[in-house]
C-alpha cells in the first residue's frame, strides 16, 4: 500500500518587493502602511512542491502554516487556492528573534506527524535563511537547504543542491526538512474554481507566544541614496578619463 503522506508547507507573509519601504517611528520596524503583502515567492517553490507530490501520489495531505497576525490568514488563502488541503495560523506575534519563532513552529510541528515539512530557503524581507534549518535541529530531523529537485520514494527522498560551482545530491530517510530554492519548479497560479474553493476550507487558528529574544534590532535604516552618475567622454577617448576616475575617486583598480 502506498504511504499516505503528510505534508507541512510554512508559509511567511512578506512585503512585496516592490513596494516602498518606509521606516518606522522608533527606526526598529518598516511602516506597513500602504505596503503591499505578498506570500513570500520562495515558499511558493515549497507549495508546489507539496502539491505535486501529493498529485502524482494521489492521496495524501498538504497543510500549510502560517505563524503571525491575523493578516496572514489572506496569505494563507493563496496556497489553499492553490490547492493546498488546510490552514493552520499560529496566531501571535513574531519576534525578531528567528529561534525564538523556530521554537514556536516546531513545538506545533512535533505532533503533527508530517513526513515532510517544506518551506522556502529564505524570506525576502529579512533573508535570515534559519528558520528551516533550525526547526530541523529542533525536531532531530535531516535537513538539506535551497533544494532544487526533490524526488520521494520508498520512504526516502533524493535531492539536488546548487552549490558554488556546481551541484550536490543527496539523499536521507523521511520525515526530513527541505528549504526551496528557485529552480526547484514552476508554482502554479490559483485559479477562479481554487480561490472558490479555498473560502470553504478548513483554516483552524492556534493561539502562540514566542520565548523570550536573544536578539533585538539596534535599528533600520535605508541605504544611502546613490550619488548621480556622470558622463567622462565619449568612444576611445574617454578611457584614459574613465580609468582615471576608477582609479582615483572610486579607488576600484
Amino acid at each position: 500500500m502506498h504511504h499516505n503522506m503528510r505534508i507541512a508547507i510554512l508559509l511567511r507573509r512578506v512585503p512585496d518587493t516592490t513596494s516602498k519601504i518606509v521606516i518606522g517611528a522608533g527606526a526598529t520596524t518598516i511602516d506597513p502602511t500602504g505596503v503591499k503583502f505578498i506570500p513570500n515567492p520562495y515558499d511558493e517553490y515549497a507549495i508546489e512542491a507539496a502539491l505535486a507530490l501529493k498529485d502524482a501520489a494521489g492521496e495524501g495531505e498538504t497543510v500549510v502554516i502560517s505563524f503571525g497576525a491575523d493578516a496572514v490568514q489572506e496569505t494563507m488563502r493563496t496556497a489553499l487556492a492553490m490547492g493546498v488541503d488546510r490552514g493552520v495560523h499560529l496566531q501571535g506575534e513574531p519576534s525578531v528573534d528567528g529561534l525564538a519563532n523556530a521554537r514556536v513552529l516546531a513545538d506545533h510541528l512535533r505532533e503533527g506527524g508530517y513526513d515532510l515539512i517544506l518551506c522556502g530557503k529564505l524570506a525576502v524581507d529579512d533573508y535570515g535563511q534559519q528558520t528551516g534549518p533550525m526547526i530541523a535541529e529542533l525536531l532531530g530531523l535531516p535537513c538539506a537547504t535551497a533544494i532544487t529537485s526533490l524526488v520521494v520514494e520508498n520512504g526516502s527522498a533524493r535531492v539536488t543542491r546548487e552549490v558554488e560551482g556546481g551541484v550536490e545530491n543527496a539523499t536521507c530517510g523521511l520525515p526530513a526538512l527541505f528549504t526551496c530554492d528557485k529552480g526547484l519548479n514552476t508554482p502554479r497560479l490559483p485559479g477562479l474554481k481554487g480561490i472558490m474553493a479555498a473560502k470553504k476550507k478548513p483554516l483552524e487558528v492556534v493561539p502562540v507566544t514566542t520565548g523570550a529574544a536573544q536578539v533585538t534590532v539596534a535599528s533600520l535604516a535605508l541605504p544611502p541614496e546613490r550619488p548621480a552618475g556622470r558622463i567622462v567622454g565619449e568612444g576611445a577617448a574617454a578611457v584614459p578619463a574613465l580609468i582615471e576616475a576608477l582609479t582615483s575617486e572610486a579607488k576600484v583598480l
